[in-house]
């Protein structure tokens, strides 16, 4: 966090006093970003394998008897603490933004216990819970969590997110009807494999966001239009030096700059930026070296369902 960046100085030399060809793989938020801003001095091409840009940041719409809604199905909230530098892109770039809330509601079992955050009327939505010694646990757990985990965040080291909340002492409705369905919902992931992630990484997660306390919590906000808009004025200022449907197949670099290998042959550049994930990245990477493999290696991924 903290103050945002310059955006409007990118700060990388001529190619022998000319504009340097620099080719950006990937259109998520960070190869637009990077696309948009080199462009204002360098002669940029993205490439994105897929027919469509944006990455996560990706409109559908939804029908209504009105004609329709604006649906984010990726990318959906931020909020000027944690994303500064996006807030200021998005201002620099004239995207029009709304108040909205980021809210979270549990039904577990079939109904048997549901219930959400937003006041006591969704933490008690069922009054059965006034009397359920479990529920009461979860709750007292919950307390204890919010007020131990950010004074104990610099001693965890690589200690998992499950030994730590043994060591803690917080007990099973604690994890199985808050906790963990909570950490699979922001991270797309099993409630099974979240007792093994990196206790330290979780919740500097949730401090940055402002969701361990109950109160002054951030201001959540949402592009007017869906994400679509920010993602349609981003790409504007170099829309004809946008290549869909055109896959980097391998990248090779040498000591006059780099070689993309297309489908239909292969092209120079003097700089490559390669905005995609780490697995990807290291796919591409034609010539990786020892470090590149061990760190794109060590991060690995996992396909999820999404319905709309």
């Amino acid at each position: 966090m903290g103050e945002a960046a310059n955006l409007n100085s990118p700060a990388i030399g001529f190619a022998h006093g000319r504009p340097r060809r620099i080719a950006v793989v990937g259109s998520g938020i960070a190869g637009m970003s990077c696309a948009w801003l080199l462009s204002q001095v360098h002669d940029v091409t993205l490439f994105e394998a897929d027919d469509r840009i944006g990455g996560h940041s990706h409109t559908q719409i939804a029908p209504t008897n009105d004609g329709g809604v604006a649906v984010d199905t990726g990318f959906i909230v931020f909020n000027p603490q944690t994303y500064p530098n996006l807030c200021a892109l998005f201002e620099n770039l004239g995207v029009a933004t709304l108040d909205t809330e980021m809210t979270f509601a549990v039904s577990l079992d079939g109904g048997r216990l549901e219930y959400s955050g937003t006041d006591l009327g969704g933490i008690f939505a069922q009054k059965r819970n006034l009397v359920s010694p479990r529920y009461w646990s979860m709750l007292k757990d919950l307390a204890k969590f919010y007020r131990r985990a950010p004074k104990d965040l610099a001693l965890l080291g690589d200690e998992a997110l499950g030994a730590y909340l043994d060591r803690l002492g917080c007990g099973t409705p604690f994890r199985e009807d808050h906790l963990y369905p909570m950490a699979a919902a922001i991270w797309s992931s099993d409630v099974g494999d979240i007792p093994n992630f990196p206790a330290a990484s979780f919740i500097r997660f949730c401090e940055n966001h402002g969701l361990l306390k109950f109160s002054d919590r951030p201001t959540w906000r949402t592009v007017k239009g869906g994400s679509r808009e920010y993602v349609a004025k981003i790409t504007a200022p170099y829309a004809d030096a946008i290549r869909r449907n055109c896959p980097v197949r391998s990248i090779h670099r040498d000591e006059r700059g780099v070689t993309l290998t297309l489908d239909r042959g292969e092209e120079r550049f003097d700089d490559v930026v390669i905005a995609t994930h780490a697995d990807q990245a290291l796919a591409l990477l034609a010539d990786a070296d020892a470090d590149e493999r061990r760190l794109l290696g060590a991060i690995h991924y996992r396909r999820n369902h999404a319905v709309l």
